[in-house]
């Protein structure tokens, strides 16, 4: 890379703790995909059909579904073991782990519920999990629930420790609908709503008579 060379900017997901928004983890991408497929769909208050009053309306934020296809790969690193002990060790493993960490729930609490139960708590609580974020440039900061998590481990090394991986991530954009205006969370949403606007505004609208006459 020379001097000039833009900084290359990674994708991934970050953690935070709900309430004082300390960064607990800051997974990057070890190469961003060639692809990001977003999916939205409508909420829409006539989707029945059954109030012709409703048709035009909607009763919410569209529900956004995200999905990541990323690979990991520690071909790099095992040239220069010195440098790199842990994946010399353990290959990919401490980053597939991490990810993984996405869709678990910590062993502590899991362990905690149980002593609660067995010392006759009639109701316990899910533990809270960390705010969790996708990252993906200034534009694209998005409060997210890790939905699916699949890994398709491609080579090994001579202790069988994961050497290539491909990860695919599967998000659902959390919206104010699911975490309320107070909720950092929420806030985060709705400056990724507005940004969204902002951007809008920039395409502009093109003249009517590009789509032919007698549209409207």
């Amino acid at each position: 890379m020379t001097p000039f060379s833009p900084r290359l900017l990674k994708g991934g997901i970050v953690q935070l703790d709900p309430h004082t928004a300390q960064v607990l983890r800051v997974i990057a991408l070890q190469y961003n995909p060639d692809t990001v497929t977003r999916t939205l769909r409508a909420q829409a208050a006539g989707a029945d059909g059954g109030d012709r009053s409703a048709a035009l309306r909607l009763k919410g934020v569209a529900v956004e579904t995200i999905r990541v296809e990323a690979e990991l790969d520690a071909t790099d690193r095992l040239e220069r073991p010195g440098a790199n002990a842990d994946t010399v060790a353990f290959g990919l493993h401490p980053q597939l782990a991490a990810l993984e960490s996405l869709v678990q729930p910590r062993a502590a609490d899991l362990q905690t519920n149980e002593n609660l139960a067995a010392s006759g708590v009639l109701e316990i609580l899910p533990a809270e999990a960390p705010l969790t974020l996708f990252v993906w440039s200034r534009q694209r900061v998005v409060p997210v629930r890790v939905t699916e998590l699949t890994v398709t481990e491609e080579a090994f090394d001579a202790a069988l420790n994961p050497i290539r991986a491909r990860v695919g991530l599967g998000l659902r954009v959390l919206s104010v609908d699911d975490l309320g205006f107070g909720h950092r969370g929420g806030t985060l949403f709705m400056s990724h709503l507005r940004s969204k606007e902002a951007l809008a505004a920039r395409a502009g609208s093109a003249a009517l008579s590009a789509l032919g006459p007698q549209v409207v």
